[in-house]
Protein backbone atom coordinates (compact mmCIF):
# COMPACT_ATOMS: atom_id res chain seq x y z
CA UNK A 1 0.00 0.00 0.00
CA UNK A 2 1.87 3.09 -1.03
CA UNK A 3 1.33 6.44 1.53
CA UNK A 4 2.60 9.50 1.33
CA UNK A 5 4.22 11.49 4.04
CA UNK A 6 1.09 13.30 5.21
CA UNK A 7 0.02 9.15 6.22
CA UNK A 8 2.66 8.87 8.19
CA UNK A 9 2.06 12.38 10.40
CA UNK A 10 -1.81 11.21 10.68
CA UNK A 11 -0.74 7.30 11.52
CA UNK A 12 2.14 8.25 14.08
CA UNK A 13 0.18 11.48 15.94
CA UNK A 14 0.00 11.00 19.50
CA UNK A 15 -2.42 14.13 19.60
CA UNK A 16 -6.02 13.21 21.09
CA UNK A 17 -7.39 15.58 18.03
CA UNK A 18 -6.03 15.52 14.91
CA UNK A 19 -7.37 18.30 12.32
CA UNK A 20 -6.08 17.77 8.81
CA UNK A 21 -6.50 21.41 7.00
CA UNK A 22 -6.23 21.18 3.29
CA UNK A 23 -6.12 21.99 -0.14
CA UNK A 24 -7.99 20.57 -2.98
CA UNK A 25 -6.29 16.82 -4.14
CA UNK A 26 -3.88 17.28 -1.17
CA UNK A 27 -4.57 13.84 -0.39
CA UNK A 28 -5.80 14.18 3.24
CA UNK A 29 -8.80 11.77 2.95
CA UNK A 30 -6.95 9.22 1.72
CA UNK A 31 -4.51 9.28 3.86
CA UNK A 32 -6.08 9.48 7.13
CA UNK A 33 -8.30 6.42 6.48
CA UNK A 34 -4.93 4.30 5.33
CA UNK A 35 -4.39 5.03 8.99
CA UNK A 36 -7.57 4.14 10.24
CA UNK A 37 -7.15 1.16 7.99
CA UNK A 38 -3.80 0.06 9.56
CA UNK A 39 -5.36 0.61 13.46
CA UNK A 40 -8.30 -1.57 12.65
CA UNK A 41 -6.10 -4.31 11.57
CA UNK A 42 -3.28 -4.15 14.64
CA UNK A 43 -5.61 -3.91 17.09
CA UNK A 44 -8.50 -5.84 17.35
CA UNK A 45 -12.14 -4.95 18.73
CA UNK A 46 -11.66 -1.62 17.45
CA UNK A 47 -15.05 0.22 16.24
CA UNK A 48 -14.17 3.37 13.98
CA UNK A 49 -16.74 5.61 12.91
CA UNK A 50 -16.05 7.50 9.61
CA UNK A 51 -18.64 10.78 9.46
CA UNK A 52 -19.73 13.41 6.55
CA UNK A 53 -22.63 15.67 6.32
CA UNK A 54 -25.09 13.44 4.63
CA UNK A 55 -24.84 9.80 3.13
CA UNK A 56 -23.99 11.00 -1.15
CA UNK A 57 -21.15 13.48 0.09
CA UNK A 58 -19.70 10.52 1.42
CA UNK A 59 -19.95 7.76 -1.22
CA UNK A 60 -18.28 10.63 -3.44
CA UNK A 61 -15.72 11.10 -0.99
CA UNK A 62 -14.51 9.19 2.06
CA UNK A 63 -16.27 5.94 1.39
CA UNK A 64 -15.33 5.81 -2.33
CA UNK A 65 -11.41 6.37 -1.10
CA UNK A 66 -11.87 3.35 1.20
CA UNK A 67 -13.48 1.15 -1.29
CA UNK A 68 -9.98 2.03 -3.66
CA UNK A 69 -7.51 1.81 -0.71
CA UNK A 70 -9.03 -2.06 -0.28
CA UNK A 71 -9.43 -2.65 -3.55
CA UNK A 72 -5.97 -2.19 -4.38
CA UNK A 73 -3.98 -3.98 -0.97
CA UNK A 74 -3.68 -7.71 -1.41
CA UNK A 75 -2.60 -7.94 2.42
CA UNK A 76 -5.92 -5.78 3.55
CA UNK A 77 -8.34 -7.73 1.52
CA UNK A 78 -6.51 -10.68 3.59
CA UNK A 79 -8.06 -9.01 7.06
CA UNK A 80 -10.81 -8.17 6.23
CA UNK A 81 -13.82 -10.51 6.20
CA UNK A 82 -16.79 -8.67 4.99
CA UNK A 83 -17.67 -5.09 3.11
CA UNK A 84 -21.53 -4.77 4.20
CA UNK A 85 -22.39 -2.61 1.38
CA UNK A 86 -26.19 -2.02 2.81
CA UNK A 87 -24.74 -0.65 5.79
CA UNK A 88 -21.60 0.56 4.58
CA UNK A 89 -19.24 -1.17 7.24
CA UNK A 90 -16.03 -3.28 6.60
CA UNK A 91 -15.87 -6.17 9.48
CA UNK A 92 -12.44 -7.27 9.48
CA UNK A 93 -11.45 -11.13 11.20
CA UNK A 94 -10.37 -9.25 14.59
CA UNK A 95 -13.34 -8.01 15.41
CA UNK A 96 -12.63 -4.34 14.48
CA UNK A 97 -15.11 -2.45 12.10
CA UNK A 98 -14.86 0.85 10.06
CA UNK A 99 -18.37 2.08 9.69
CA UNK A 100 -19.58 5.23 7.58
CA UNK A 101 -22.53 7.02 8.63
CA UNK A 102 -24.28 10.38 9.07
CA UNK A 103 -26.00 12.16 11.76
CA UNK A 104 -29.40 14.52 11.39
CA UNK A 105 -28.56 16.28 14.80
CA UNK A 106 -27.26 16.05 18.08
CA UNK A 107 -29.56 13.52 19.81
CA UNK A 108 -29.02 11.44 16.50
CA UNK A 109 -25.08 11.61 17.15
CA UNK A 110 -25.79 10.75 20.91
CA UNK A 111 -26.26 6.31 20.02
CA UNK A 112 -22.90 4.19 20.05
CA UNK A 113 -19.37 4.52 21.30
CA UNK A 114 -15.72 4.00 19.11
CA UNK A 115 -12.39 3.97 19.26
CA UNK A 116 -11.62 6.48 16.37
CA UNK A 117 -13.65 8.95 14.74
CA UNK A 118 -12.82 10.69 11.17
CA UNK A 119 -15.25 13.69 11.00
CA UNK A 120 -14.43 14.39 6.66
CA UNK A 121 -15.26 17.67 5.46
CA UNK A 122 -15.56 18.69 8.93
CA UNK A 123 -17.61 22.38 7.73
CA UNK A 124 -20.72 20.82 6.49
CA UNK A 125 -21.33 18.94 10.15
CA UNK A 126 -23.03 20.80 12.99
CA UNK A 127 -20.46 21.86 15.95
CA UNK A 128 -23.48 19.99 18.22
CA UNK A 129 -23.25 16.52 16.01
CA UNK A 130 -19.38 16.88 16.45
CA UNK A 131 -19.34 17.32 20.09
CA UNK A 132 -22.08 14.30 21.36
CA UNK A 133 -20.01 12.64 18.60
CA UNK A 134 -16.63 13.18 20.34
CA UNK A 135 -17.96 12.64 23.80
CA UNK A 136 -18.18 9.31 22.70
CA UNK A 137 -14.74 8.42 21.29
CA UNK A 138 -11.68 6.71 23.59
CA UNK A 139 -8.95 6.94 21.72
CA UNK A 140 -8.60 10.11 18.88
CA UNK A 141 -10.39 12.33 16.07
CA UNK A 142 -9.69 13.55 13.21
CA UNK A 143 -10.91 16.14 11.18
CA UNK A 144 -10.24 17.21 7.44
CA UNK A 145 -11.66 20.04 5.52
CA UNK A 146 -11.27 22.74 2.74
CA UNK A 147 -10.77 26.08 4.57
CA UNK A 148 -13.55 27.91 2.20
CA UNK A 149 -13.65 29.82 5.48
CA UNK A 150 -13.17 29.77 9.32
CA UNK A 151 -15.72 27.60 11.13
CA UNK A 152 -16.19 25.60 14.66
CA UNK A 153 -12.98 23.95 13.93
CA UNK A 154 -11.41 27.24 14.12
CA UNK A 155 -13.08 29.19 16.72
CA UNK A 156 -13.49 26.16 19.31
CA UNK A 157 -10.58 23.16 18.41
CA UNK A 158 -7.32 24.50 17.05
CA UNK A 159 -5.08 25.57 19.36
CA UNK A 160 -6.51 24.00 22.59
CA UNK A 161 -3.90 21.16 24.38
CA UNK A 162 -3.80 17.80 22.78
CA UNK A 163 -4.85 19.66 19.10
CA UNK A 164 -2.36 19.19 16.36
CA UNK A 165 -2.81 20.95 13.19
CA UNK A 166 -1.51 19.89 9.94
CA UNK A 167 -1.82 21.63 7.00
CA UNK A 168 -1.14 20.39 3.16
CA UNK A 169 -2.12 20.71 -0.59
CA UNK A 170 -1.31 19.20 -3.59
CA UNK A 171 2.47 19.47 -3.54
CA UNK A 172 2.47 16.98 -0.84
CA UNK A 173 0.43 14.62 -2.32
CA UNK A 174 2.72 12.47 -4.52
CA UNK A 175 -0.48 10.75 -6.37
CA UNK A 176 -1.85 13.80 -7.53
CA UNK A 177 -2.09 14.15 -11.57
CA UNK A 178 -0.31 16.23 -13.17
CA UNK A 179 -3.31 17.69 -14.78
CA UNK A 180 -4.80 19.12 -11.51
CA UNK A 181 -1.95 20.16 -10.43
CA UNK A 182 -2.08 22.65 -13.52
CA UNK A 183 -5.71 23.45 -12.52
CA UNK A 184 -5.27 24.50 -8.87
CA UNK A 185 -2.33 26.43 -9.87
CA UNK A 186 -4.22 28.23 -12.78
CA UNK A 187 -6.66 29.49 -10.13
CA UNK A 188 -3.47 31.78 -9.27
CA UNK A 189 -4.09 33.50 -12.22
CA UNK A 190 -7.89 34.19 -11.49
CA UNK A 191 -8.70 34.78 -7.95
CA UNK A 192 -6.10 34.84 -5.38
CA UNK A 193 -8.54 33.64 -2.32
CA UNK A 194 -9.57 30.77 -4.27
CA UNK A 195 -5.87 29.80 -4.87
CA UNK A 196 -5.00 30.51 -0.85
CA UNK A 197 -7.77 27.63 -0.37
CA UNK A 198 -7.69 25.34 -2.29
CA UNK A 199 -3.61 25.46 -3.81
CA UNK A 200 -2.37 26.40 -0.32
CA UNK A 201 -4.80 25.19 2.01
CA UNK A 202 -4.48 28.24 3.76
CA UNK A 203 -8.33 29.88 5.70
CA UNK A 204 -9.48 32.30 3.15
CA UNK A 205 -13.21 33.70 3.17
CA UNK A 206 -14.51 33.11 0.09
CA UNK A 207 -16.63 36.26 -0.81
CA UNK A 208 -18.60 37.24 -3.75
CA UNK A 209 -19.91 34.22 -4.79
CA UNK A 210 -22.63 34.51 -7.76
CA UNK A 211 -25.58 32.46 -6.23
CA UNK A 212 -26.96 32.46 -2.87
CA UNK A 213 -30.91 31.56 -3.67
CA UNK A 214 -30.11 28.01 -3.95
CA UNK A 215 -30.55 25.25 -1.46
CA UNK A 216 -30.84 21.72 -0.53
CA UNK A 217 -33.56 19.15 -1.03
CA UNK A 218 -34.00 15.78 -1.27
CA UNK A 219 -35.64 14.67 -4.29
CA UNK A 220 -37.47 16.08 -7.59
CA UNK A 221 -41.50 16.52 -7.10
CA UNK A 222 -43.57 14.56 -8.83
CA UNK A 223 -45.23 16.72 -10.60
CA UNK A 224 -42.53 18.92 -11.55
CA UNK A 225 -42.17 19.90 -15.13
CA UNK A 226 -38.93 18.59 -16.98
CA UNK A 227 -37.67 21.99 -19.13
CA UNK A 228 -34.94 20.76 -19.94
CA UNK A 229 -30.96 18.98 -19.84
CA UNK A 230 -28.35 21.05 -19.72
CA UNK A 231 -25.10 19.79 -21.36
CA UNK A 232 -21.18 21.34 -21.12
CA UNK A 233 -18.75 19.32 -23.15
CA UNK A 234 -14.99 18.27 -21.89
CA UNK A 235 -12.66 15.68 -22.23
CA UNK A 236 -9.14 15.81 -20.60
CA UNK A 237 -8.21 18.55 -17.85
CA UNK A 238 -12.34 19.67 -17.52
CA UNK A 239 -15.44 17.63 -16.97
CA UNK A 240 -18.41 16.81 -19.37
CA UNK A 241 -21.45 18.06 -17.12
CA UNK A 242 -24.96 17.17 -17.55
CA UNK A 243 -28.39 18.31 -15.31
CA UNK A 244 -31.74 17.85 -15.40
CA UNK A 245 -33.83 21.06 -14.72
CA UNK A 246 -36.88 21.31 -13.86
CA UNK A 247 -39.99 23.77 -12.77
CA UNK A 248 -42.65 23.89 -10.25
CA UNK A 249 -44.33 26.35 -8.16
CA UNK A 250 -42.31 28.65 -9.42
CA UNK A 251 -39.46 27.12 -8.23
CA UNK A 252 -36.29 25.61 -10.04
CA UNK A 253 -35.44 22.27 -9.21
CA UNK A 254 -31.97 20.97 -10.72
CA UNK A 255 -30.58 17.18 -10.99
CA UNK A 256 -26.86 16.13 -11.02
CA UNK A 257 -26.49 13.24 -14.34
CA UNK A 258 -22.97 13.56 -15.30
CA UNK A 259 -19.40 14.97 -14.29
CA UNK A 260 -16.91 13.22 -15.92
CA UNK A 261 -13.42 13.81 -17.54
CA UNK A 262 -12.48 11.50 -20.37
CA UNK A 263 -15.66 11.09 -22.37
CA UNK A 264 -15.66 10.73 -26.19
CA UNK A 265 -19.13 11.29 -27.96
CA UNK A 266 -19.77 7.56 -28.08
CA UNK A 267 -19.05 7.06 -24.14
CA UNK A 268 -21.17 10.82 -23.89
CA UNK A 269 -24.10 8.94 -25.01
CA UNK A 270 -23.54 5.35 -23.21
CA UNK A 271 -23.46 8.13 -20.08
CA UNK A 272 -26.81 9.91 -20.99
CA UNK A 273 -28.35 7.08 -22.06
CA UNK A 274 -27.44 4.98 -18.64
CA UNK A 275 -28.42 7.87 -16.95
CA UNK A 276 -32.21 7.92 -17.73
CA UNK A 277 -32.28 10.50 -20.32
CA UNK A 278 -34.65 9.47 -23.34
CA UNK A 279 -33.83 10.58 -26.96
CA UNK A 280 -36.91 12.69 -26.90
CA UNK A 281 -35.53 14.93 -23.93
CA UNK A 282 -34.10 18.23 -25.10
CA UNK A 283 -30.56 18.54 -24.55
CA UNK A 284 -29.12 22.45 -24.73
CA UNK A 285 -25.64 21.98 -25.07
CA UNK A 286 -22.80 24.52 -25.73
CA UNK A 287 -23.16 26.19 -28.59
CA UNK A 288 -19.31 26.60 -29.13
CA UNK A 289 -19.14 22.61 -29.76
CA UNK A 290 -21.30 22.42 -33.40
CA UNK A 291 -19.23 19.12 -34.39
CA UNK A 292 -20.06 17.69 -31.35
CA UNK A 293 -23.56 18.68 -31.35
CA UNK A 294 -23.86 17.12 -34.88
CA UNK A 295 -22.80 14.02 -33.76
CA UNK A 296 -24.89 13.20 -31.37
CA UNK A 297 -27.82 14.44 -33.31
CA UNK A 298 -26.67 11.67 -35.99
CA UNK A 299 -26.99 9.26 -32.77
CA UNK A 300 -30.30 9.86 -32.51
CA UNK A 301 -30.21 12.62 -29.75
CA UNK A 302 -31.71 15.37 -29.33
CA UNK A 303 -29.35 18.33 -28.76
CA UNK A 304 -30.27 21.84 -29.63
CA UNK A 305 -27.21 24.82 -29.20
CA UNK A 306 -27.57 27.55 -26.42
CA UNK A 307 -28.33 30.71 -27.50
CA UNK A 308 -25.63 32.76 -26.86
CA UNK A 309 -25.03 36.41 -27.44
CA UNK A 310 -23.80 39.60 -26.07
CA UNK A 311 -23.24 39.68 -22.26
CA UNK A 312 -25.18 36.05 -22.29
CA UNK A 313 -23.21 34.85 -19.38
CA UNK A 314 -24.25 37.87 -17.35
CA UNK A 315 -28.03 38.07 -18.26
CA UNK A 316 -28.26 34.09 -17.86
CA UNK A 317 -27.43 34.65 -14.32
CA UNK A 318 -29.61 37.28 -13.92
CA UNK A 319 -32.26 35.04 -15.22
CA UNK A 320 -31.64 32.46 -12.58
CA UNK A 321 -31.84 34.59 -9.49
CA UNK A 322 -34.74 35.02 -10.14
CA UNK A 323 -35.79 31.76 -8.97
CA UNK A 324 -35.21 29.42 -5.66
CA UNK A 325 -33.17 26.85 -7.38
CA UNK A 326 -33.56 23.57 -5.25
CA UNK A 327 -30.51 21.26 -5.73
CA UNK A 328 -30.66 17.61 -5.10
CA UNK A 329 -28.59 16.32 -2.28
CA UNK A 330 -26.81 13.98 -4.50
CA UNK A 331 -26.10 16.39 -7.00
CA UNK A 332 -22.75 16.67 -5.36
CA UNK A 333 -20.73 18.30 -7.52
CA UNK A 334 -23.15 21.05 -8.69
CA UNK A 335 -23.36 21.74 -5.38
CA UNK A 336 -19.56 22.29 -4.97
CA UNK A 337 -19.26 24.71 -7.76
CA UNK A 338 -21.96 26.87 -6.55
CA UNK A 339 -20.18 26.71 -3.58
CA UNK A 340 -16.81 28.10 -5.52
CA UNK A 341 -18.57 30.37 -8.40
CA UNK A 342 -18.46 34.09 -7.65
CA UNK A 343 -17.19 37.17 -9.41
CA UNK A 344 -14.20 38.63 -10.72
CA UNK A 345 -12.56 41.64 -8.76
CA UNK A 346 -10.34 44.17 -9.64
CA UNK A 347 -6.99 44.61 -8.90
CA UNK A 348 -8.36 47.12 -6.21
CA UNK A 349 -10.46 44.04 -4.90
CA UNK A 350 -13.76 45.67 -6.44
CA UNK A 351 -15.82 42.91 -7.71
CA UNK A 352 -16.84 43.37 -11.09
CA UNK A 353 -20.12 42.35 -13.44
CA UNK A 354 -18.20 39.12 -15.03
CA UNK A 355 -18.27 35.72 -13.26
CA UNK A 356 -14.72 33.75 -12.97
CA UNK A 357 -14.00 30.83 -16.02
CA UNK A 358 -13.71 28.42 -13.45
CA UNK A 359 -15.93 25.60 -11.21
CA UNK A 360 -18.85 25.94 -14.33
CA UNK A 361 -18.78 23.10 -15.55
CA UNK A 362 -22.26 22.24 -13.85
CA UNK A 363 -23.04 25.57 -13.53
CA UNK A 364 -22.85 26.58 -17.84
CA UNK A 365 -25.55 24.32 -18.72
CA UNK A 366 -27.69 25.19 -15.96
CA UNK A 367 -27.44 28.88 -17.83
CA UNK A 368 -27.69 27.11 -21.09
CA UNK A 369 -30.85 25.61 -19.91
CA UNK A 370 -32.51 29.30 -18.32
CA UNK A 371 -31.12 30.90 -21.66
CA UNK A 372 -32.89 28.50 -24.23
CA UNK A 373 -36.12 27.75 -21.33
CA UNK A 374 -36.68 30.83 -19.29
CA UNK A 375 -35.09 33.55 -21.39
CA UNK A 376 -37.49 36.79 -20.85
CA UNK A 377 -36.39 41.04 -21.64
CA UNK A 378 -34.35 42.01 -18.84
CA UNK A 379 -36.29 45.36 -17.53
CA UNK A 380 -34.47 48.67 -17.63
CA UNK A 381 -33.95 49.20 -14.22
CA UNK A 382 -33.39 45.64 -13.61
CA UNK A 383 -30.61 45.40 -10.06
CA UNK A 384 -27.33 44.70 -10.30
CA UNK A 385 -26.69 40.92 -8.63
CA UNK A 386 -23.20 42.12 -7.54
CA UNK A 387 -22.48 41.54 -4.60
CA UNK A 388 -21.04 44.38 -2.41
CA UNK A 389 -17.02 45.01 -3.29
CA UNK A 390 -14.89 44.09 -0.55
CA UNK A 391 -11.41 44.72 0.25
CA UNK A 392 -8.89 42.15 -0.65
CA UNK A 393 -7.33 39.81 2.52
CA UNK A 394 -4.43 40.18 3.86
CA UNK A 395 -2.05 37.49 3.73
CA UNK A 396 -2.88 34.28 6.24
CA UNK A 397 -0.30 32.88 8.54
CA UNK A 398 0.96 29.46 7.95
CA UNK A 399 1.13 29.27 11.79
CA UNK A 400 1.01 25.47 13.38
CA UNK A 401 2.00 23.77 10.30
CA UNK A 402 4.82 21.12 10.49
CA UNK A 403 7.97 22.65 8.72
CA UNK A 404 8.33 18.84 6.99
CA UNK A 405 5.29 20.01 4.75
CA UNK A 406 5.60 23.52 3.97
CA UNK A 407 9.61 23.32 3.34
CA UNK A 408 8.14 22.90 -0.36
CA UNK A 409 6.58 25.93 -0.92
Amino acid sequence: MEASKLFYHNYKTVADVVVNQGGTSSGKTYAIEQALFCFACETSAQIITVVGQDIPNLKAGALRDAQNIYATSAPLQQLVKNYNKTDRIFEFNNGSIIEFRSYSDAQDAKSGKRDYLFINEADGVEWEVYTELALRTRKRIYIDYNPNSEFWVHENIIGKPGVQLIISDHRHNPFAEDSIRKKVEALKDVDIELWKVYARGLTGKIKGLVFNNWYVCEEIPQDAKLLAAGLDFGFTNDESGCLLVYRQNGELWVDEVLYETGLTNTDLAKRLKAAGISKNTEIIADSAEPKTIEELKRMGWYVTPAKKGADSIVHSIDILKRYKINVTRASINLRKELGKYKWKTDKSGKTINQPIDACNHLIDPLRYVALNKLKIAAPKTLKSTLPQATAPQPPLANGGVFEELIGMA
